[in-house]
């Protein structure tokens, strides 16, 4: 926790299963550079710290003082490794992340969960007592909960990952965790393309596809994206009631397909309210799309730094 400069830039950069965002983000944080490229998730650790290394060099300038990642999986932020994680990126449980960048840039690094990380920039705006409940729904199911003002981590940093929630409408479905049952197995983008082919509809490539042929009257494409929604509903309803938050965030690519997708999730969500909450609606995050890269960002200056190996030895 110690050598930090909190006047110069930093960078943050997103890890998710198909695509790394990165950003250098000044002291004010006013985004001064941004770049994307591809996820190598099915290349093996070693390639996705390359390609994360990559991504920094594509936006660091003079005066770089740390990189903040935010990342696919369940993170110790203590100790920069990744403790657990499905096989969206393979062999990504384990990887030692912060020390693997560090050695790559030679920069110091902070990590943490993605969904994590973005939540903290909604939780800055409830106060103190703020209670919160962020859900990222794209490629799988992520997500994050706050309590008096906290981010909670939890056991081995696996505190908010909502894609494993038990939920019947996927009962009995292979959920990438290797369990059966899970909301991710029905609510991801992924799980909603697949269930549309189960129905009976023409096999989809990705989710967009599916959007569009329900925006034409496809009963089996509406009928997957509904119910995904609805699944997503009645979890983050169930979850509101046991928590009492201020605010519920819903994020991701999936939530971005249209109105279909939102109306099913907020009238599931409503549905399964008590009456103290009957006014809490689901709603879109204040950080945009940048929200992540952001919160990424925000972790050089909140989390442990993990600097680089005095050796220069590769991990």
């Amino acid at each position: 926790m110690t050598g930090r400069h909190l006047d110069a830039p930093v960078i943050g950069l997103d890890l998710g299963g198909t695509k790394i965002a990165a950003a250098l983000v000044a002291a004010d944080g006013a985004v001064l550079a941004r770049h994307a490229l591809p996820t190598p998730a099915t290349e093996g650790a070693h390639a996705v710290l390359d390609a994360l290394a990559e991504a920094a060099r594509a936006v660091r300038a003079p005066g770089t003082a740390a990189i903040g990642v935010a990342a696919a999986g369940v993170i110790d932020p203590a100790t920069g490794t990744v403790t657990s994680a499905t096989d969206t990126i393979h062999g990504w449980a384990g990887t030692a992340l912060a020390a693997g960048l560090a050695t790559r840039t030679g920069l110091p690094v902070a990590c943490d969960n993605d969904v994590r990380a973005a939540a903290a920039t909604e939780l800055a705006g409830l106060g103190d007592d703020g209670t919160l409940i962020y859900a990222a729904v794209g490629t799988g199911v992520g997500g994050a909960v706050a309590a008096s003002g906290r981010m909670l981590h939890g056991a081995a940093g696996i505190a908010g990952h909502l894609g494993h929630l038990p939920s019947p409408e996927a009962d009995g479905l292979p959920c990438t965790c290797g369990a059966t049952g899970h909301l991710e197995a029905i609510a991801a983008g992924p799980a909603i393309t697949a269930h549309c082919a189960r129905l009976g509809g023409q096999r989809a490539d990705r989710l967009q596809t599916v959007a569009e042929r329900a925006a034409h009257g496809d009963p089996h494409a509406t009928s997957a994206i509904t119910l995904g929604a609805r699944a997503m509903g009645r979890a983050l309803g169930g979850l509101a009631n046991a928590l009492g938050p201020h605010r519920v965030v819903v994020t991701g690519g999936v939530p971005r397909i249209g109105p279909l997708y939102w109306d099913a999730l907020c009238a599931a969500f409503t549905a399964e309210l008590m009456p103290p909450l009957r006014a809490l609606r689901p709603a879109p995050p204040h950080g945009g799309t940048d929200a992540a890269v952001l919160g990424a960002a925000a972790l050089t200056r909140t989390l442990p730094l993990h600097h680089p190996h005095p050796t220069g030895a590769a991990t």
